[in-house]
């Protein structure tokens, strides 16, 4: 083994090391070349779930707004 191939493979090996890392710690958008082509790496978000209001819940509201329009009005004629 001639000295350039060792350098080579302990690069690589660099390069893979570096790659996850970056998965595991899932900090920011790192840049690494593997091999010559440059591989972005970036955190996966995790996706909100979305809430869901009950047909009661979405009536309370609507009601409780109804009456602030009603008051709003009412003061606004006086």
């Amino acid at each position: 083994m001639t000295i350039e191939s060792i350098i080579s493979q302990i690069d690589a090996e660099i390069s893979r090391l570096t790659q996850v890392r970056a998965l595991l710690s899932n900090t920011g958008k790192v840049t690494v070349s593997a091999k010559g082509a440059k591989v972005s790496l970036a955190p996966v978000k995790k996706a909100r779930k979305k809430r869901v209001l009950s047909p009661e819940a979405r009536k309370r509201i609507a009601d409780a707004q109804r009456k602030r329009w009603a008051a709003a009005r009412a003061k606004k004629g006086k």
